[in-house]
């Protein structure tokens, strides 16, 4: 969730994605220069507070001490941060994903120090992941050889195109556009929940 986007749609979104079966939330750390903290979090307590009511943990992008405060379920990082074991025992009980590409060591490391989960990105070209290289299967085998941990598929990814994902050993995807950019969220997430299931029955 952006956001930077209009408060009450985006809100409005989020609970028909969850009534369409949305499994986890995340908020992206990109807010309005110059926001107050204390906006920060009342917009987290509204996000949480709808989650909550779905049974749908909230995670808070990159700004741990943000998602401590607004006591949401865990953060996200796009890089394991050098204090990962301090903010591990800050935030025991919380759940902590960090992104990860082609480098297999970031992978190794990821698994040593104990990450809850890895989301992979990008798997396909995506205006949402230009920062991300595209992702070759063989390092998503590799990593599902070396850990247990949960591991996401993120970038480019469509109802219409999970089928190329056949083979991969993967837990979920994370979505930005293929649910906050269509008309109805909700039937979105039903798409997405029965192409995988399709895939992974």
């Amino acid at each position: 969730m952006d956001p930077k986007r209009n408060r009450p749609r985006l809100l409005q979104q989020l609970e028909q994605a969850l009534r369409g079966g949305l499994g986890l939330v995340q908020v992206w750390n990109h807010w309005t220069e110059g926001v107050p903290r204390m906006e920060k979090l009342n917009f987290l307590g509204e996000v949480k507070a709808i989650c909550t009511s779905f049974g749908v943990p909230v995670l808070m992008h990159e700004d741990w001490e943000l998602a401590h405060e607004a006591d949401l379920q865990g953060v996200h990082f796009d890089v394991i941060p050098g204090d990962f074991v301090h903010i591990r025992e800050v935030l025991s009980g919380s759940i902590i994903g960090v992104t990860v590409s082609n480098d297999r060591e970031t992978i190794k490391k990821a698994e040593e120090l104990g990450v809850d989960y890895f989301s992979f990105c990008a798997i396909f070209p995506s205006p949402s992941a230009v920062n991300c290289e595209i992702v070759q299967p063989a390092n998503i085998r590799a990593a599902r050889a070396i850990t247990d941990m949960s591991i996401f598929l993120s970038g480019g990814i469509h109802p219409d195109n999970l089928f190329r994902l056949s083979g991969l050993d993967f837990d979920g995807v994370a979505v930005i556009s293929g649910i906050l950019d269509v008309a109805d969220p909700a039937e979105a997430v039903k798409a997405y929940r029965a192409a995988l299931h399709k895939l992974k029955p």
